[in-house]
């Protein structure tokens, strides 16, 4: 404000309180990379975190690992007990599985009883079995819910990045491969993803003339 010379002699200004709206828009952020069940990353979330870590290997020359996760028995649990029971277990398989991993291994719930970790960097192969045999012993002690005793396990796949895989789609299916493998293997076990054998293609014997 101006004096009748023109001169300022008072501020005025306006005060506005925003963080309601910045707390919604965060809560809105959250909810689209966050499962509204477990609030571990969701599959969005997944994606963009293993192609970070897809990166990172690259560029640092190093390996990481995708371990894929299909919780044995869960329908059984769902039909038996019900949904709530169902919905009970997922969020406490998420606590353990956080329980096991490194705060910079990533572990996200594709959907359903699906689960992923993603470790960022290994020194072999070693590193990445000793993860798994971790998360299923973890995941095959008995779970206290509502007065429920239940019992699961976990039957886990592993790809090793960059070798199974140069990008994030390609990763996940060889661990999605290799945790079908772990299945078929009898459940609650892990296996590492092995390339299909390729059929080479043989002519017809060489046929030896005598002279």
């Amino acid at each position: 404000l101006r004096d009748p010379e023109g001169r300022i002699s008072n501020f005025v200004s306006i005060l506005e309180d925003i963080s309601e709206r910045k707390a919604a828009e965060a809560q809105i952020q959250h909810m689209a990379n966050f499962d509204a069940l477990t609030d571990l990353p969701n599959r969005s979330m997944f994606y963009d975190r293993l192609g970070q870590s897809l990166a990172l290997a690259r560029r640092g020359h190093h390996a990481g690992a995708l371990l894929f996760l299909d919780l044995d028995h869960f329908k059984a649990v769902n039909d038996q007990l019900g949904h709530d029971i169902g919905d009970l277990l997922l969020k406490a398989v998420a606590e353990r599985l956080r329980a096991e991993v490194r705060e910079t291994d990533t572990v996200a719930r594709l959907g359903g009883d699906e689960f992923t970790v993603t470790l960022p960097q290994i020194a072999d192969i070693a590193d990445a079995t000793h993860v798994a045999d971790k998360i299923i012993g973890a995941l095959s002690r008995r779970f206290e819910l509502a007065g429920h005793t239940v019992n699961i396990g976990a039957s886990v796949g592993i790809a090793v990045f960059p070798e199974h895989g140069d990008s994030t789609e390609k990763i996940l299916v060889a661990a999605d491969t290799a945790m079908n493998q772990a299945k078929h293997a009898g459940r609650n076990t892990a296996r590492v993803y092995r390339p299909p054998e390729r059929v080479v293609a043989r002519g017809p014997p060489a046929v030896r003339l005598e002279e």
